[in-house]
């Protein structure tokens, strides 16, 4: 198994001392992780050195043709001091996966755990108190400089951490969320069920749109009918409706979210059914004009559960829960954070710490 080697910063940078100063994802701490790739040879050590930029060859394949993948997920402080990760293995789990479509190589997933877990202890100090969490990202990249159509040879692996803040600048309150009815953000067979730098890129127009229109996020519909619910920019959508709660199945374009998948046990134990089909959102305007639609919520990372107030799609606008927090997303964010940053007991086994 590759080692891990340590070089410490010398020059320690200033860590924000208020919460405002926060943001999401803009500023960054002492150090990160590199671990590179070459063909035949495999991974080298995993080497934990100060942050810094890095250097690229014009000609690298990264940067024209966007072999690049990435994972989301946060470290939380809990109340007693100590640190820990919500079910980190799964997204190294996902990383994997996202690497095999984009003809990536797969990394060990128990050393990018180990790995992640001792960058963590060194730049423990930078790990906020909730309600902001240290944000962890790791990616990966092509390196190779040519510009033959092809998969590279070299790659790196690298996490960087940030503290931050909410996602949403409003924290936990309803979100009103656009419907784009024209872009596509993916289809099936393609590569919306990764995450990968491209998929991203390509939903920022729409994005753009959405803001100037006053609308938080964006609602995507699928690629082939543009009718039915995908999931939102960094969301996946459900809605309680008087059968359940529904969520659009994953079906290749809608990336498996972690909390996701959480939510949806965390549900079924409190005796809602979760149900996956497909929603269209002509129905889901209907059927919320008719009063059939008692709470819309998103789900990620960044988001953990987001309430949505209000969707507006062409025309048509809806409200959900009186544009107010809805029981049910309340029970699943209260319950959610609180085994996140370890408020209540881990029945689950889904605490992990560093």
């Amino acid at each position: 198994m590759s080692q891990i080697i340590v070089q410490e910063s010398t020059a320690k940078k200033r860590k924000p001392s208020r919460p405002e100063e926060l943001g999401f994802g803009k500023i960054f701490t002492d150090h990160m992780l590199v671990m590179d790739y070459e063909s035949g040879a495999g991974w080298g050590d995993a080497r934990i050195m100060p942050y810094g930029p890095f250097e690229l060859d014009p000609g690298c394949s990264v940067l024209h043709y966007s072999q690049t993948i990435f994972e989301g997920l946060k470290c939380y402080r809990r109340a007693d001091g100590g640190l820990q990760l919500f079910r980190p293995s799964e997204n190294f789990r996902r990383m994997n996966m996202s690497a095999r479509r984009m003809c990536m190589p797969e990394i060990d997933e128990a050393l990018a755990l180990e790995s992640l877990k001792a960058l963590l202890r060194l730049d423990a100090e930078w790990a906020p108190a909730w309600p902001a969490t240290l944000y962890v990202r790791p990616a990966m990249m092509a390196m190779d400089a040519d510009l033959g159509v092809h998969d590279s040879g070299g790659y790196r692996y690298f996490v960087i951490l940030s503290p931050s803040g909410a996602y949403f600048s409003k924290g936990f309150a309803p979100v009103s969320i656009y419907v784009e009815d024209a872009f596509v953000r993916a289809i099936a067979g393609g590569v919306g069920h990764t995450k990968t730098g491209g998929n991203y890129a390509a939903s920022m127009l729409a994005g753009r749109k959405a803001s100037e229109k006053g609308y938080a996020q964006v609602l995507w519909l699928d690629g082939k009918e543009h009718r039915f619910i995908e999931e939102v920019g960094a969301m996946n959508m459900f809605f309680l409706m008087k059968e359940g709660l529904v969520t659009p199945p994953l079906g290749g374009s809608i990336l498996g979210g972690i909390t996701r998948e959480s939510v949806m046990i965390m549900a079924k134990e409190m005796g809602y059914p979760v149900i996956e089909r497909r929603l269209a959102i002509d129905e889901v305007f209907d059927a919320a004009e008719r009063g059939d639609v008692l709470e819309a919520f998103g789900t990620g990372t960044a988001a953990v559960v987001a309430p949505v107030g209000e969707l507006k799609w062409g025309e048509r606008s809806v409200m959900f829960s009186g544009g107010a927090v809805g029981r049910l997303t309340r029970m699943l964010y209260d319950e959610l954070v609180g085994i996140q940053t370890g408020a209540l007991p881990d029945v689950r086994g889904w605490a992990e710490p560093v």
